[in-house]
């Protein structure tokens, strides 16, 4: 376990958010992305989370690829990364980073409408190129 300030985690979640390319950046669209201490029970239940499982972010919203024309007024979508998971999971800081890292590629590629398979195989294939 390894414990940050708010405000220093805040600035691995930028220091995250700031490592997405460029294409990727330019196309989100209508999202926020918030940090809270770990999930809600309301979000446990309706991701049915069993006790003892972990959840380093959330994606809440309507992805890119299921968006038509009457996507409008509508609020925004919302990436929701959790701060202790992540720290209980850490050693140190560079394991918070990368933790924050993946978790942020993770929930923009639902964003955009990747399911689980298709997210874990475009990390795969990130990774590989060093990203």
């Amino acid at each position: 376990m390894y414990r940050i300030s708010r405000e220093r985690f805040e600035q691995v979640v930028d220091e995250g958010i700031g490592g997405i390319p460029e294409k990727f950046l330019a196309k989100l669209d209508n999202l926020v992305i918030v940090i809270e201490d770990e999930p809600t029970s309301a979000q446990r239940r309706e991701l049915e989370l069993r006790s003892g499982w972990t959840l380093f972010g959330l994606y809440e919203g309507v992805p890119q690829a299921e968006r038509g024309d009457h996507y409008t007024n509508v609020l925004p979508d919302k990436i929701t990364i959790f701060q202790k998971p992540i720290e209980e999971e850490a050693e140190s800081l560079e394991d918070i980073r990368e933790i924050v890292k993946e978790t942020v590629w993770h929930e923009i590629a639902h964003h955009f409408g990747l399911d689980e398979d298709e997210v874990e195989e475009a990390g795969k294939r990130r990774r590989k190129r060093g990203e």
